[in-house]
């Protein structure tokens, strides 16, 4: 078939990759002038199956209440006079329930794992390059309650086939000597062996330039305006292209993975799409002679923060803002991550040298992503990963492959259908 994927992030093009590997004729469409250069250009980059509990938990509604007002809070609220806001945050407040926590939970986790090996293989079988590192990930907790709490999730977690193992500080500090630097902080820790970090914005130009090779079309530049309708089928994609002149492509399939972006093309065609841009924020260090910059990826609970050595840079990045749309940076939050990091770990790297990014990050309330078909048999969707995007990227884009031919995909996992 020819098939059109809307939007080239790390989620659109390794489906693009596994459609053409199936000998489907592809071609991607991006407003941008090269793959990668908005939510995948410079986040957290690791590949972190372990860190699949969602957002939305129990705990979540009060710590929301008490970072209120917060510029530097690990999870804030803007609130706008946005509906679609309300009704995000309406259904974020039921996602939180226990039980919704625990088959959301699950549902990431599934399909986080089933990627993870999909990207081994990939890796095996293209040899692409891009940072990455094989040394598991250490969440680390400074606050004894949190903890505790964690300890209960990586049981769960451990019942669905993640490697999530409780350990001390002491046993903390010698996966990561840098931690040696804040140990008296430290409350414990959960390491998983079989995580990986990497750049995601390198993985996703080079797996774009493989794809090349095999055959995919990639357009720049291109503002999709609309998909169009007809009958129980759709026709086209309108748009305006490289030279700024109105377009019409058909082809015989389309996939949304437009990221925060997908309501805008979705909800005129009255499919569900209930995502909302949750605005992360990084910084990324020159580390240069310097040695307290840590070698294996951190998540840093008390701050919803991770820490990822991608070669001789340290990439700081995390953090939630729901305030709509802008991507004007706020320095408050941007001086947040550097305070952190060289509290933690007073010699990570040149201060001065931080380069500050912020992307949107396409949430939906349970974080669980909208992935599979729709109440139109040729229109598809990989989209609303949040957080974890590049980490279910090459298992939502091999799901995608098998539901577009009418496989049976090898996760289980609740996919979209028509409806």
């Amino acid at each position: 078939m020819k098939i059109l994927v809307l939007g080239a992030g790390a989620v659109g093009v390794t489906a693009a990759w596994y459609l053409a590997q199936d000998g489907h004729e592809v071609t991607v469409l991006d407003r941008h002038e090269g793959p990668a250069l908005e939510t995948s250009f410079a986040n957290g980059g690791q590949i972190s199956a372990s860190y699949a509990e969602p957002w939305a938990n129990p705990d979540a509604p009060l710590k929301i209440v008490k970072w209120l007002g917060r510029e530097d809070a690990p999870l804030l609220f803007r609130l706008r006079l946005d509906p679609r806001q309300w009704r995000w945050g309406l259904r974020f407040l039921i996602e939180c329930l226990p039980s919704n926590t625990r088959r959301n939970t699950i549902q990431c986790l599934n399909l986080a794992l089933y990627s993870r090996d999909c990207l081994r293989e990939l890796r095996a079988d293209t040899g692409i390059e891009y940072d990455h590192l094989e040394r598991g990930i250490l969440s680390f907790y400074t606050d004894r309650a949190e903890f505790e709490h964690g300890v209960k999730a990586a049981a769960l977690m451990r019942e669905f086939g993640c490697d999530r193992d409780v350990k001390s500080v002491d046993e903390c500090v010698a996966i990561e000597p840098a931690l040696a630097s804040c140990r008296d902080r430290l409350a414990g820790g959960i390491f998983t062996a079989s995580d990986e970090s990497g750049d995601a914005q390198r993985f996703t130009q080079e797996l774009a330039r493989l794809a090349t090779e095999r055959g995919v079309t990639f357009r720049w530049n291109i503002e999709i305006e609309r998909l169009v309708a007809e009958g129980e089928r759709i026709d086209c994609v309108r748009c305006l292209n490289e030279e700024h002149r109105k377009e019409v492509l058909r082809a015989d399939a389309y996939v949304v993975a437009l990221g925060s972006y997908s309501p805008f093309v979705l909800q005129p065609l009255r499919v569900p799409c209930l995502i909302y841009p949750a605005k992360g924020y990084s910084a990324t260090l020159a580390i240069d002679g310097h040695r307290g910059a840590p070698t294996v990826s951190l998540t840093d609970l008390a701050w919803k923060i991770v820490f990822t050595r991608l070669g001789d840079r340290l990439r700081i990045a995390g953090t939630a803002e729901l305030s709509g749309y802008g991507m004007a940076l706020n320095l408050v939050r941007c001086e947040a991550l550097v305070n952190r990091t060289f509290e933690l770990f007073p010699d990570a790297g040149e201060r001065d040298s931080a380069q500050f990014w912020t992307g949107l990050r396409p949430a939906t309330p349970s974080n669980v992503p909208l992935l599979g078909g729709t109440r139109y048999p040729n229109l598809f969707l990989d989209t609303g990963h949040g957080t974890l995007g590049w980490t279910m990227a090459c298992g939502s884009g091999r799901a995608l492959a098998d539901v577009v031919a009418g496989r049976k995909p090898g996760v289980d996992f609740a996919f979209t259908g028509r409806g």
